[in-house]
């Protein structure tokens, strides 16, 4: 649990969201657990249409919808993740000067961090 599945890598002003939906596109799951900053209805009704549930808290700001907040706990794996591969200093310091060796060296820690 808690182990990467798919990278795609933005420029760093880039939100994350932008890229959610091509991050999750055919990757099967019952669930989809995102932060606050995931709430956004496109992303919802993509999650759902591949026959998952998203479980992302609504912001203050948006319509208020239900959440699993039991299985929304689950998403420290994820943070865990993070926590991991910044223990090496290249990824953590963005060492690599373009995208395609960062994204290698981040497909290399992945891969050590699998086979623990």
């Amino acid at each position: 649990m808690g182990n990467p599945l798919r990278f795609i890598l933005t420029s760093g002003q880039v939100s994350d969201i932008t890229q959610a939906e091509a991050l999750i596109a055919d990757l099967p799951a019952d669930h989809v657990v995102g932060d606050k900053g995931y709430d956004a209805k496109p992303l919802r009704e993509a999650i759902e249409s591949q026959d998952a549930v998203p479980v992302i808290p609504p912001r203050a700001t948006s319509p208020q919808v239900a959440c699993d907040y039991a299985l929304y706990c689950e998403r420290n794996l994820v943070e865990r993740f993070f926590l991991k591969i910044k223990h090496f200093r290249r990824i953590a310091t963005r060492y690599e000067q373009t995208p395609r060796a960062f994204l290698s060296l981040l497909c290399l820690v992945s891969a050590f961090i699998w086979t623990k």
